[in-house]
């Protein structure tokens, strides 16, 4: 179930287990994207190695008796799966993400564990939607202006294809280049420049996998990259593999 209709982050969807994810309600859209859940209960011996690459933002998960923010990430991830067991976690905005930690780069490829006795009550294994937007609601503070605009400026990268540079972003934004990297600085952790690579590097994964007919060439031209090679360096740099070589681990054959 993806109740969200957004695939992007999933590298290698045959391969997850029980794997839901469910869109943030109204009244929290400015704080958190969606609320996501996997469930595995594998036979004993048996692992699977799950890997994401997951979209520019943090993720507030619990996995009793856990409670880690995620920071962003600068590479794809991975994790191994083994035994019985669930988790849920919150991507979000990063409005949302303000409220919980002052400078997101100090967190960049790192799982911060926080104590947060009353999460942990609030989240049912059965339903943990309800218990977590209820407390996101009371604990994480209503986007300001700033939040807003930061959220905004993730809104325009993820939405507009057109945008592959910070000079575009900043222009559509009516905001300076220094200000848009500020605002990506202390609301995301990560350059600009990277959210934008990392967004379009999830589409071009994605346009690999589902549409085995439209060639590697084409999906770089597109996306906004000046060639066959910068997509395939993209990849190599953060997947470790190249763009055939995603296409053949996914079950699909190249178009080039």
């Amino acid at each position: 179930m993806n109740s969200t209709g957004d695939p992007r982050g999933i590298l290698y969807p045959e391969e997850l287990p029980t794997f839901q994810r469910e869109a943030a309600p109204a009244e929290l859209v400015d704080r958190v994207r969606w609320f996501w859940w996997p469930r595995w209960n594998l036979p004993e011996g048996q692992q699977v190695r799950q890997k994401l690459l997951p979209f520019p933002a943090s993720n507030l998960v619990v996995e009793t008796p856990l409670i880690t923010l995620n920071g962003p990430t600068s590479r794809a991830s991975h994790r191994l799966l083994m035994g019985q067991g669930w988790a849920v976690g919150a991507l979000l905005r990063p409005a949302g993400l303000a409220g919980l930690h002052p400078a997101p780069r100090e967190i960049r490829d790192l799982a911060q564990r926080l104590w947060v006795p009353d999460l942990l009550t609030a989240v049912k294994p059965a339903d943990p939607v309800p218990g977590f937007t209820a407390w996101c609601l009371e604990h994480l503070p209503e986007a300001d202006e700033n939040g807003l605009l930061a959220n905004r400026m993730e809104e325009l990268i993820a939405k507009e294809r057109e945008i592959h540079r910070v000079e575009q972003l900043a222009e559509r934004m009516f905001l300076s280049v220094r200000s848009v990297q500020r605002l990506a600085r202390r609301y995301v952790g990560l350059p600009p420049l990277a959210i934008i690579r990392r967004y379009r590097l999830q589409e071009a994964a994605q346009r690999l996998r589902e549409d085995p007919g439209h060639s590697i060439t084409a999906v770089a031209a597109e996306l906004g990259y000046a060639d066959h090679s910068h997509l395939a360096a993209d990849f190599r740099e953060v997947l470790g593999i190249t763009p055939n070589d995603y296409r053949r681990d996914s079950g699909t054959i190249s178009g080039d």
